[in-house]
């Protein structure tokens, strides 16, 4: 979760092409980021896997208006509406994206290619039917932001006294890259969505790297398994809101749009 999802990536580009403020090919280069292709397979009409620009291209044709992320993790199906064989495929990739207007959605392949040393990721979309319904326990963003405020704080306190604090060389190496990435301008979302989706989004990053830095810092002082149980158990409620809020700022186009339809 510390890094951007490509579902996040997929739907905030693609947002912004059928919103009519990014153009096909920025799209499709932020989508792909650093990875070496994307494609999608399974497009209704298509008998072998296309490009991005032409797969989004389709899927407006198709009806769709807008993408929403999905981040469902065991026992939270954040973000899905069905059916169980679309579910399970985003439950096991731990992302998806679901269209908006169409009834389709769409799950990353990640394969790696290259020689050692070189080695690159490619990434195959396959589009699979979904059920048009409300997605599952995605908040408002004002909800978002409030919950995470409140997570955090209950978070800090338990891991403080459980002595086990973000510190050390690995945890200063994480924090300081990502405060160069934030210095760089890297666009935190696509064009056309609201600054408070930007600061929700970003903060959500802030807690989800903190989560990691707590799990991966060793037992600290928890000496215990009793107490290890302890840090589990105080994590996981922030890593869980942290993963909605991200859902909810990326969804907030979408969500905003639907709001105005009704």
């Amino acid at each position: 979760m510390l890094s951007e999802p490509r579902s996040g990536r997929l739907a905030a580009w693609g947002n912004a092409l059928l919103a009519g403020l990014a153009s096909p090919d920025d799209a499709a280069l932020a989508i792909v980021g650093e990875d070496a292709v994307h494609r999608v397979e399974g497009l209704p009409g298509e008998s072998a896997p296309v490009g991005l620009t032409l797969a989004l291209g389709r899927l407006r044709t198709l009806g769709a208006t807008g993408l929403r992320v999905a981040l469902p993790a065991p026992g939270h199906p954040l973000g899905l509406s069905g059916p169980p064989e679309f579910n399970a495929r985003a439950l096991e990739a731990e992302e998806a994206v679901v269209c908006f207007g169409a009834a389709f959605g769409l799950v990353p392949e990640v394969y790696e290619a290259g020689p050692a040393g070189d080695v690159h990721a490619e990434v195959v979309w396959q589009v699979l039917p979904v059920r048009e319904a409300p997605p599952a326990d995605v908040p408002s963003l004002g909800e978002a932001e409030r919950e995470l405020a409140e997570a955090l704080r209950e978070a800090t306190e338990v891991l403080s006294k459980l002595d086990v604090a973000a510190s050390g060389p690995v945890a200063e190496a994480a924090i300081d890259a990502y405060r160069a990435r934030s210095e760089r301008g890297r666009e935190v979302l696509a064009p056309g969505y609201p600054p408070r989706a930007v600061r929700v989004l970003e903060l959500a990053r802030r807690v989800a790297l903190l989560v990691s830095l707590a799990y991966g810092n060793g037992p600290g002082g928890a000496v215990s398994a009793g107490e290890m149980a302890a840090r589990a158990e105080a994590l996981r409620p922030v890593e869980r809101t942290a993963r909605r809020a991200q859902v909810a700022a990326y969804n907030s186009i979408v969500e905003e749009r639907e709001r105005g339809a009704r």
